[in-house]
């Protein structure tokens, strides 16, 4: 555990750091609409798959290298253990200069996530969880506390970008219920801290791509949270494609309640 921590926190430090808010005119691209990737990104993604083999020599699913060829994400149901790699998640505060984005790995087998790391690097805080072992925040280990019974009083995260129009009106007028709603801060590797950390009490995602999603339900569900899709399956990292949704939330109760209001007609 602690060394795929060394190796987050040295990658975003030799390939990352140097860059935030220094990008050179050309490091920034647009991958696909709406999405952009830089170098820092790349470099980052390299030095991570090359040392993270060297400590278990099995398939890395990394965001990057699965742009380039998507076929690569079929190695999640295909072998029997897989690293899974974000290198930079939340490109787009990066490449804006916010400090919210981290450095995220996962390691998978047979399926389902074992172990996931976040790296922070504004911050220099480190996140861990291991399944069955709980989750950590550096050397401190976390317990989710339950949140308020009382929708009125709840603090949520809606991520209406990949709805289509209709389904977003519903939401965002169901969610007019809850305390508090706000669009997210672009960036799961911050977002599901957040949740553990007490400062959210849910989450709804529609997209769940999976090197975005595995290492903070792992850590939220071992701090006592709940990742679950909307018919109640809990979250396993899949390939691309289909979407059907993903809530988390600070306990079974507040997910039950927060499903119950934001699904209603």
């Amino acid at each position: 555990m602690e060394k795929v921590a060394e190796i987050l926190a040295e990658a975003a430090a030799e390939a990352v750091e140097p860059r935030f808010r220094a990008l050179a005119t050309g490091e920034v691209l647009e991958k696909a609409p709406g999405e952009v990737v830089t170098i820092a990104d790349r470099e980052a993604e390299a030095i991570i798959e090359r040392r993270l083999r060297e400590l278990l020599p099995v398939p890395v699913v990394g965001e990057e290298a699965v742009a380039a060829d998507p076929s690569l994400a079929r190695a999640l149901h295909s072998e029997p253990a897989v690293w899974l790699v974000d290198p930079v998640d939340g490109t787009s505060n990066f490449v804006a200069g916010r400090p919210e984005y981290a450095v995220m790995c996962s390691l998978v087998r047979t399926g389902q996530t074992v172990a996931s790391w976040i790296w922070q690097p504004a911050t220099a805080t480190a996140y861990r969880a291991e399944l069955g072992a709980g989750a950590w925040r550096d050397d401190v280990r976390l317990t989710r506390p339950p949140a308020p019974a009382d929708a009125g009083k709840l603090t949520g995260i809606l991520k209406s970008r990949f709805l289509d129009p209709d389904h977003r009106r519903r939401l965002e007028a169901n969610g007019s219920a809850f305390g508090a709603i706000s669009p997210g801060r672009n960036a799961a590797g911050i977002e599901y801290p957040d949740v553990v950390e007490g400062r959210f009490d849910f989450i709804l995602y529609w997209r769940t791509l999976p090197w975005d999603h595995a290492p903070g339900s792992l850590l939220l569900t071992e701090a006592g949270g709940v990742a679950a899709r909307l018919d109640g399956r809990p979250y396993r990292p899949e390939a691309p494609g289909g979407e059907d949704g993903l809530l988390v939330a600070a306990d079974p109760a507040t997910w039950e309640l927060a499903r119950a209001v934001l699904i209603r007609d």
